[in-house]
């Protein structure tokens, strides 16, 4: 069995290999901008369009060790989730692939000594936010709100730009209570 080093090293060189615009978010960004998170999972979004873009996103895959079901990246796109999960064929380790549209917003970063790219902090907490909304019971999103303190505590953040896109997300409330606690 493969450690998440491991795996996560497999990830970021398989990706960084493919010329894929791609990102990391959810728990190893927060990691990145400075809360230390363990997690099961490893979340990459991936822009999808052009020629050739499916391909080269499934051989990804297949380099990093990933059992590999094109059906799972075709349902993601025709059901309009655009969420697809690989588990790896060396841990139980998992992969969300974010299909995204759209040019994606990125910092540079590293991983282990790796150069790679993480969702920039004023998209995460804008996402962060919005899982928060959609969490029910409340309390469950409890970790969610703590990536929020944290990625608002140790990143630079333009938050005025947060402000303006929670507003339209319908998020400020979340966003002024979490600043709130904050002091």
């Amino acid at each position: 069995m493969d450690s998440f080093e491991g795996f996560l090293r497999r990830i970021v060189k398989s990706f960084n290999a493919s010329g894929l615009d791609y990102m990391f978010t959810g728990a190893l960004a927060v990691s990145y901008y400075g809360r230390a998170r363990t997690t099961v999972d490893v979340d990459v979004i991936v822009a999808v369009g052009g020629d050739g873009w499916r391909e080269r996103l499934l051989s990804t895959l297949r380099a990093a060790g990933l059992v590999v079901e094109e059906k799972m990246l075709d349902d993601a796109l025709k059901s309009g989730c655009n969420v697809a999960t690989f588990r790896d064929s060396k841990s139980p380790i998992t992969v969300d692939i974010i299909l995204s549209r759209e040019k994606l917003a990125k910092k540079r970063g590293k991983v282990l000594g790796l150069p790679t790219y993480f969702q920039k902090p004023e998209d995460l907490v804008l996402s962060k936010l919005r899982m928060i909304e959609a969490t029910e019971p409340r309390e469950r999103a409890q970790k969610d709100v703590d990536d929020v303190k944290a990625i608002l505590k140790f990143a630079r953040v333009d938050l005025e730009k947060v402000r303006r896109k929670a507003e339209k997300d319908g998020t400020l409330r979340i966003l002024e209570s979490i600043l709130s606690q904050q002091g």
